[in-house]
C-alpha cells in the first residue's frame, strides 16, 4: 500500500531513467547525492544562496536544493556528470581547465552547469539585470564581463576564483558562436 508521504518516481537524468521511491520531502540534490550516488552536484548552503548544487532542468538551471524531487519528475535534468559527450569535454568544462576557472572545485560543477545556462538565455536574448537595451528586437546583448558577472551572481566562490570564472564564460561563448558560425557556413555550402 503507497503511503500518502511517498512516491515512486522516475526521473530522467543524462538521458537516463531512474526509478526509486521518494520520501515527497526529498529535495533534487538529496535524491541526486544520496540515493542514486550522482555527487557531482554539491551541496553548499543547503539553502538556494550558493548555487553549489545548480543543475540544468528542462536546459534552465536550477538550484537542486530547493527542487523537490517529485516536482522534476518527468523533466529533463543534467547534472556535471551529463555534461561532456563521451570523453569530449563541453567547450564551458573545456574553457574552465584551460583558464584556471576553479581552485579548490567545490563549486566548479554548479558553476559549470550555470554558465551553460546562462549562455543558453544569452543566446535566446534574455535580459539581466544589467543589460542596457532589454526590447527583445534588440536581440541579445553583447556578452560584457559585466554581464557575465551578473548572470553569473548566483554562484558564490569562496576561493575567489571569479577573474577566470568570467573569463572562461567568454571563452566558451566566443567558441559556440566560431562553431555556430562554421555548422551554418556548412549547411549553406551543402
Amino acid at each position: 500500500m503507497a503511503s500518502p508521504t511517498s512516491s515512486v518516481i522516475t526521473l530522467h537524468i543524462n538521458g537516463e531513467k531512474f526509478t526509486l521511491p521518494v520520501d515527497h520531502r526529498t529535495t533534487l540534490l538529496d535524491a541526486l547525492r544520496e540515493r542514486l550516488t550522482l555527487t557531482g552536484t554539491k551541496k553548499g548552503c543547503d539553502q538556494g544562496q550558493c548555487g553549489a548544487c545548480t543543475v540544468l532542468l528542462d536546459g534552465r538551471r536550477a538550484v537542486a536544493c530547493l527542487q523537490l524531487a517529485v516536482a522534476a519528475e518527468g523533466r529533463e535534468i543534467t547534472t556535471i556528470e551529463g555534461v561532456a559527450e563521451g570523453d569530449l569535454l563541453h567547450p564551458v568544462q573545456q574553457a574552465f581547465l584551460e583558464l584556471d576557472g576553479y581552485q579548490c572545485g567545490y563549486c566548479t560543477p554548479g558553476q559549470i552547469c550555470s554558465a551553460i545556462g546562462v549562455l543558453r538565455e544569452h543566446a535566446e536574448g534574455l535580459p539581466s539585470a544589467v543589460t542596457d537595451d532589454i526590447r527583445p528586437e534588440a536581440g541579445p546583448p553583447p556578452l560584457t564581463p559585466a554581464e557575465i558577472r551578473e548572470r553569473m551572481s548566483g554562484n558564490l566562490c569562496r576561493c575567489g576564483a571569479y577573474v577566470a570564472i568570467v573569463e572562461a564564460v567568454a571563452r566558451a561563448a566566443a567558441d559556440g558562436d566560431r562553431t555556430a558560425a562554421v555548422t551554418e557556413s556548412e549547411e549553406a555550402v551543402a
